[in-house]
């Protein structure tokens, strides 16, 4: 259990998805984290909830979805970080406490403005295990919604959705944005002909004389209290199996009847979607419990914690969601200025089932439809400042949160390359520091950094926290059949970066119609590359053809003067088995020799000449030769 005291700014709420979500309709999902964080600012954060941490809490309610009403006990234990005599939950004061117990000894309590009040049975020391067990009954408020009954088709149905502040409506918790409970308990007594929902495993169910049961779910992973969450209709279950062996678990559907088969067939890409995400990024985070949807009576959906509920099956609303619990439920942001952790990484998850379930040429789409939003405007950030942080508006910016937010995560995997992309978010997302905590933008840096060995400050500066994008010129000289003079420039839309540092890949299309990919490490403007190929004359030249990076407005010229520069730099032998040699003439000066493979990742910098390749696997590889003038870029082949 970790306990940050942070300011009220903590944002472990803010991967709230409403509305559908469909690249047609980009904006309309964000529409309910963006009311809801107007509602958070106006928050004040309960500084009488701070000396605690709750460790479990088990809900015992009896709830008619026929009765706007709540009744029963939540049983809390806490551990205080310093001794108590009193202990203060949030709690509406529009429902009633009737009791309060510690230890089977009644205690003495307020209720005043949303706080309830508890005097202690002597002191509960700082670090000991204390326990209360509250009892109460009535309506809950209604302006945040989190209580709500209704209908559909005909038939009541209640359900909860506490996002931002709302838990404190319906159970006394903590909501201070600084704790998480480590484990709950759940038990809901409903109508005997009605189904209950929760977090976690349902455990059993006990049918009463009355003609009332009771459906006992448990939760063992942290949840903030937002998170928890119940719902009670005459739901038909749909299960289904995910995971691989040993970490099978089930898929839980609560439908309407009314919509079930339709439901059925839109639920059956959660399968593919689901393997998808734990194939990149690891096993479902709650693996040992479930995952589940339910229906609800709003639009979109919420990642309730092993059990979103949902106001429809889209693909992509599914797998928005479920995108979260790696991205939001396990590891939460750290603060409103890291919101892109939680929003940029389940945008850009639900970009990689289009790319694994619809192919490249779709992803390629995806992508170009990222980067037509956000370069429709010169400028924005992705980390917040504080005035920022302070901006719903700005918050759940569609542009910039959403969509620059998903293309930098693709950027730093263009950049890593997948292996280690996908190797660092697997070890980030598993860090006991973060898994199941929280975590900010530095931290990502430096866990990427440890796990690449590259620096990555220029990245995060041009891109995460400077503004605007580049637009590239390229002009390039076909010099033979095989030697093309490359000369590659950019601007930048803002200035608050003067250049964007990033590798670019390029097309070559020669006489020979056939084509090749060459990736040049762009590292200052004007700069002069010579590249070989064997696709004859160079004749058409296409600039980030996957749309990897984030541009517009880019600029090609290809001229052809068929003036060699000859074999002024070889490499022999070439092919080779277990090394080479650059053979360099005299008039020229070479400042470093750096290896990649053919898709532009840094395999070996500043090699020594000759070198001694017998570590390398077989294949292809570019080695780049840098002089003070030009770049050249020598394919070279291992047998």
């Amino acid at each position: 259990m970790k306990n940050i005291f942070l300011v009220f700014v903590y944002c472990l709420f803010t991967n709230n998805l409403f509305g559908q979500v469909t690249v047609d309709v980009p904006n309309e999902y964000r529409i309910y984290e963006q009311r809801a964080a107007e509602k958070r600012f106006a928050f004040i954060p309960n500084p009488n909830t701070l000396n605690y941490d709750v460790t479990y809490q088990k809900l015992a309610l009896d709830i008619n979805p026929e009765q706007y009403y709540i009744a029963g006990t939540v049983t809390t234990q806490f551990v205080p970080n310093e001794d108590l005599q009193r202990i203060v939950f949030d709690f509406s004061h529009q429902l009633q406490v009737t009791e309060v117990l510690q230890a089977n000894q009644p205690l003495t309590f307020s209720q005043a403005d949303n706080e309830l009040t508890i005097q202690l049975v002597g002191t509960v020391e700082e670090g000991t295990l204390g326990e209360v067990v509250i009892t109460y009954q009535g309506a809950p408020p209604t302006a945040n919604e989190a209580f709500t009954q209704g209908y559909h088709n005909g038939t009541p149905i209640m359900w909860t959705l506490s996002e931002p502040f709302g838990a404190r409506d319906w159970f006394p918790c903590k909501q201070s944005l600084n704790d998480k409970i480590d484990s709950i308990d759940v038990y809901l007594t409903t109508p005997g002909d009605m189904v209950a929902v929760a977090n976690g495993m349902e455990q059993s169910q006990t049918v009463h004389q009355n003609g009332t049961k009771t459906t006992h779910f448990k939760h063992a992973y942290p949840i903030p209290a937002y998170l928890v969450a119940i719902a009670v209709t005459n739901y038909e279950i749909y299960e289904q199996l995910a995971g691989t062996a040993p970490y099978t678990f089930p898929i839980v559907n609560y439908l309407y009847p009314e919509s079930y088969q339709t439901a059925v067939n839109q639920l059956q890409v959660t399968l593919p979607v689901m393997d998808v995400f734990e194939e990149l990024f690891g096993t479902y985070p709650f693996h040992t419990e479930k995952y589940g949807h339910a229906q609800f009576g709003w639009g979109g959906g919420m990642e309730h914690t092993t059990v979103s509920f949902m106001g429809g099956f889209s693909r992509h609303l599914i797998a928005h969601e479920l995108a979260h619990h790696w991205f939001g439920d396990k590891v939460t942001c750290g603060s409103w200025k890291d919101i892109w952790l939680n929003e940029g990484f389940a945008e850009y998850m639900a970009g990689l089932v289009v790319e694994h379930l619809d192919g490249q040429e779709a992803f390629v789409n995806w992508k170009s439809s990222k980067i037509g939003s956000i370069t429709s405007q010169t400028n924005g950030n992705l980390y917040l400042t504080e005035e920022q942080a302070s901006d719903s508006d700005r918050i759940f910016n569609s542009r910039l949160t959403y969509d620059k937010g998903s293309m930098v995560v693709n950027m730093l995997r263009y950049i890593l390359g997948d292996e280690v992309f996908y190797q660092s978010m697997q070890s980030f997302l598993n860090d006991p520091e973060f898994a199941y905590s929280y975590a900010v933008t530095t931290q990502l840096k430096t866990h990427l950094e440890t796990a690449s060995g590259l620096d990555l400050t220029e990245f995060f500066n041009d891109w995460v926290y400077g503004e605007g994008h580049p637009s590239y010129q390229l002009k390039a000289e076909t010099l033979s059949e095989t030697q093309t003079k490359i000369v590659l420039s950019q601007t930048t839309s803002h200035e608050s970066v003067p250049f964007f540092e990033m590798p670019v890949t390029l097309k070559l299309t020669g006489t020979s119609g056939q084509s090749e990919i060459v990736v040049l490490q762009h590292t200052q403007n004007n700069q002069e590359f010579v590249v070989d190929t064997n696709i004859g004359v160079v004749l058409e030249i296409q600039i980030d053809p996957f749309q990897d990076i984030i541009s517009k407005n880019n600029t090609v010229r290809v001229k052809s003067s068929m003036k060699a520069y000859g074999n002024e730099i070889k490499i022999i032998p070439n092919p080779f088995q277990s090394s080479f040699q650059v053979v360099i003439p005299e008039n020229v000066q070479v400042e470093a020799l750096n290896l990649y493979d053919t898709k532009g990742k840094l395999i070996r910098k500043n090699i020594n000449n000759p070198y001694n390749a017998e570590q390398l696997a077989s294949g292809m590889y570019v080695l780049a030769i840098e002089t003070p003038s030009k770049t050249y870029h020598k394919k070279i082949i291992k047998n």
